[in-house]
């Protein structure tokens, strides 16, 4: 990490629906306005170009990676516009499933990382809602640290965020931002969305940067919105509110890592450690 760099950070906050042409559409339109408004780094939600519940719907409009158009519009944003764009994830194909794939794209409009979310959300949920994601998409196998012209960032993706070992292992190989662009329903965002990031924060002094989907979708889900930034000493720079879509934009000084990684060195403290059940009945 270079000396304590700046940069302003932005999140777009969405309402993806059904159309993949005009989320994309959307999507190029907020990350202008960001970098317009003085964005260098621009993070979209999960699922930038389509929320869509139903599976054949869903596997009738995903293309292949080198297919995808919003893919292709927002490197070109990325590219005419000299900003980094984080493209919280797009669904891809991938084998005879989908693959929820986030984006790392430069300056010059170069794919410099990808990843795929790890952990799937398969749960019934008290209010009926059921969800299945490991019934239509494939799970990642690798956590990944990523080079940005300020420092290394983590990238995430929604149901990561509650493990906080994965965001630990990301801060311990070099991750100073780390995110979670997501899709969370209205339900479990109103009782974790916040206390969740200002946790992956504290807990290992890094900035927390996550896009969201808000409001209620084409599909007949309800998304939480928030769209945060929050730094490493827990503190919330920026909240784009419940549901409407919009940009929000914060100074991310690196130079907060630093002081809270020294004034709390969990990172360096941690030991190895086993654990001992006693008093299990016979």
């Amino acid at each position: 990490m270079s000396a304590e760099p700046r940069f302003t950070a932005a999140c777009v906050q969405m309402r993806s629906g059904r159309d993949p042409l005009a989320n994309r559409d959307a999507a190029v339109s907020l990350v202008r306005e960001a970098a317009d408004a003085g964005a260098h780094y621009v993070q979209t939600p999960e699922m930038t170009s389509l929320v869509e519940r139903s599976r054949t719907s869903l596997f009738e409009k995903v293309t292949e990676q080198d297919d995808d158009l919003t893919l292709a519009a927002l490197r070109e944003v990325a590219r005419a516009r000299g900003i980094v764009i984080q493209i919280g994830s797009l669904a891809v194909r991938n084998g005879d499933k989908i693959a929820n794939r986030a984006f790392l794209i430069d300056t010059e409009g170069a794919i410099t990382a990808s990843y795929d979310k790890l952990h799937l959300y398969d749960v019934d949920l008290p209010n009926g809602e059921r969800w299945r994601e490991s019934a239509t998409y494939t799970g990642g196998a690798c956590a990944v640290v990523a080079d940005t012209p300020w420092a290394p960032i983590g990238l995430a993706i929604c149901y990561d965020i509650r493990f906080p070992a994965l965001y630990r292992a990301l801060a311990e190989a070099g991750a100073a931002i780390l995110t979670a662009p997501a899709c969370f329903t209205q339900q479990t965002g109103e009782a974790h969305w916040h206390v969740l990031h200002r946790a992956r924060a504290i807990e290992t002094g890094s900035f927390m940067i996550s896009a969201a989907q808000g409001g209620h979708h084409e599909d007949g889900r309800d998304t939480y919105g928030h769209s945060l930034i929050v730094d490493p000493w827990g503190k919330v720079l920026a909240d784009a509110g419940g549901s409407e879509p919009g940009v929000i934009l914060a100074e991310v000084d690196l130079s907060r890592v630093t002081d809270a990684r020294a004034r709390i060195p969990t990172l360096q403290h941690a030991r190895p450690f086993t654990v001992e059940r006693v008093g299990r009945p016979a």
